[in-house]
């Protein structure tokens, strides 16, 4: 009897350990995604979102790049962004900050920087495909600099990259600034303003206006210009990042290559839309050139007069 006990005992213990162990195999199922194969300095850039809004469900285990892109307004990053979202698994979310309560303190900013990475930012850069990176366009002027210790900050802890973008030929550029600030308010394009066009008739339109560049101002403005982009570039030096110029990915569209593999998504042919307004020789987009031209001739910005390009 002793000896039928003791069997007993040792069934009850089977049992038991039985289900302990089916217990564990259910937690086991439960695991997190496994890590992507990738070099050990780049595990910080690699995402796993959960969107409080929807459910990944496939993709929930497709990893997702952070980017943001930093730019000056009129120096190509709209033209640049649709580049971006042509891609099948890029998404990125436009000007987000030129609404400036999004931009008033730090706390919404790092509120409104959560939402878009989470992938709980819904515009009409969400992807059918599983995003693998995930991003927005801002503007220095944007809060930008003046939060750059923080921002710097958030963009190491969350493992952002950054894309810079701007122009190399200022002139240019302000150029572009003065119609774009006229057509905003004239509208001339049968009473709406469009910062950018899809047809080439659209570009004509607005490219005949010509305006008047205040020489006084100019040279100080130029500086104004180059010490930002110059103080953009140290603040945010010790993120992981890449430097772009508009006129080099005008040129040279294997440029966007570079970026594809920068964030790590498959390289694609990716395409735009937009037509460029502005067009041809610089003398012939300025109703002072003459005046222009005689002011810059001397100066450290004396080259703009000369450097030109194609799109």
């Amino acid at each position: 009897m002793v000896c039928g006990v003791y069997i007993c005992s040792i069934c009850l213990k089977q049992i038991g350990t039985s289900s302990k162990i089916g217990f564990l195999d259910i937690n086991v199922i439960q695991k997190p995604c496994p890590e992507p194969k990738i070099e050990p300095w780049d595990i910080p850039y690699v995402h796993y979102p959960n969107p409080k809004t929807y459910s990944r469900a496939e993709c929930a285990c497709h990893p997702v790049r952070y980017f943001t892109i930093l730019s000056m307004q009129r120096s190509g990053s709209g033209w640049f962004e649709t580049f971006l979202n042509s891609h099948t698994n890029i998404s990125s979310n436009g000007e987000i900050f030129s609404v400036k309560v999004r931009r008033s303190n730090m706390s919404t900013i790092t509120e409104t920087l959560d939402t878009i990475y989470n992938l709980d930012w819904l515009s009409s850069a969400s992807k059918n495909e599983c995003t693998t990176a995930v991003g927005l366009k801002w503007m220095l002027n944007q809060g930008l600099m003046q939060h750059h210790e923080e921002i710097v900050e958030y963009f190491k802890v969350h493992g952002v990259s950054v894309v810079f973008l701007f122009r190399r030929n200022l002139l240019r550029r302000m150029i572009s600034v003065l119609a774009n600030e006229y057509d905003r308010n004239t509208k001339i394009l049968n009473g709406t303003h469009k910062s950018h066009v899809h047809s080439p008739k659209e570009a004509e339109i607005l490219a005949k206006y010509k305006p008047t560049i205040n020489t006084t101002l100019m040279i100080q403005q130029l500086r104004q210009v180059n010490e930002t982009t110059t103080k953009a570039l140290e603040y945010f030096k010790s993120t992981r990042h890449i430097i772009l110029y508009y006129e080099d990915v005008v040129k040279n569209r294997t440029k966007l290559m570079e970026v594809q593999d920068f964030l790590k998504v498959p390289i694609m042919d990716l395409k735009s839309r937009q037509v460029k307004i502005h067009k041809g020789s610089l003398s012939s987009q300025v109703e002072n050139w003459n005046d222009v031209s005689k002011a810059l001739t001397g100066t450290p910005f004396e080259n703009y007069l000369r450097e030109d390009y194609r799109r």
